[in-house]
């Protein structure tokens, strides 16, 4: 068996400031970093024998917390990256609706259509970040993987480890920052889904809004 810990990073200013973050490589919050320190001592004793992250800011700062009881190398993976959301980037959530009235519709209602221009489409995502993955584990069989890497990306990995089309993508839930997953696979790479979007580890201030309520128009 190999197992996959998949960890949202935590909250960067894109997220303060509810803007379309992408590729958009934000810093971290002070926030983030309490959230940081949290979720460093709930993985403190967590067996992981080899760590990844995207090259995002938000998402190595995940992983430097992450190994502070592990001392391994961090090895960097652009296909952990998040959407490249292209035209979308840096943009307030409050205004897409106004900006791509037809594309802001996909997003909401039927995201595995949704594709911005100069940027990746939500199909592509949910090849690349498998294939990531599926690769790092055909290359550490039997080891315990850790993952830094983006709501997003993290949302369509879920959406495959159940078995889904990405047809299905809107019923999987988003993650909150520093939120922990964990996938187990067998030898012939049937995944089992052990733990999904768990943030148990934060509390109060600590907790971010989800997606779900500031992604979505009124």
């Amino acid at each position: 068996m190999t197992r996959v810990i998949l960890i949202r990073h935590c909250e960067a200013e894109g997220n303060v400031k509810q803007i379309f973050q992408g590729r958009t490589d934000a810093p971290i919050t002070e926030n983030g970093r309490q959230q940081l320190e949290l979720l460093a001592l709930r993985l403190r004793n967590t067996k992981i024998d080899v760590l990844y992250s995207s090259p995002l800011v938000r998402a190595y700062e995940t992983a430097v917390a992450v190994n502070q009881y592990h001392n391994l190398p961090i090895l960097q993976e652009q296909g952990l990256m998040e959407l490249d959301g292209g035209e979308w980037e840096g943009v307030p959530w409050t205004d897409l609706p106004e900006k791509f009235p037809e594309m802001a519709e996909i997003w909401w209602k039927t995201p595995h259509e949704f594709v911005s221009e100069r940027g990746e489409s939500m199909r592509q995502v949910y090849d690349r970040i498998w294939d990531t993955v599926m690769r790092l584990i055909r290359e550490n069989p039997g080891k315990t993987i850790a993952v830094t890497s983006h709501g997003c990306a993290i949302r369509n990995f879920l959406c495959r480890a159940e078995g889904w089309p990405i047809e299905q993508l809107n019923e999987m839930d988003w993650s909150d920052n520093t939120a922990v997953s964990i996938v187990d696979f067998d030898e012939e790479l049937n995944a089992v889904i052990r733990l999904k979007n768990d943030a148990s580890h934060l509390a109060g201030a600590l907790i971010c809004a989800s997606p779900r309520d500031w992604t979505r128009k009124n």
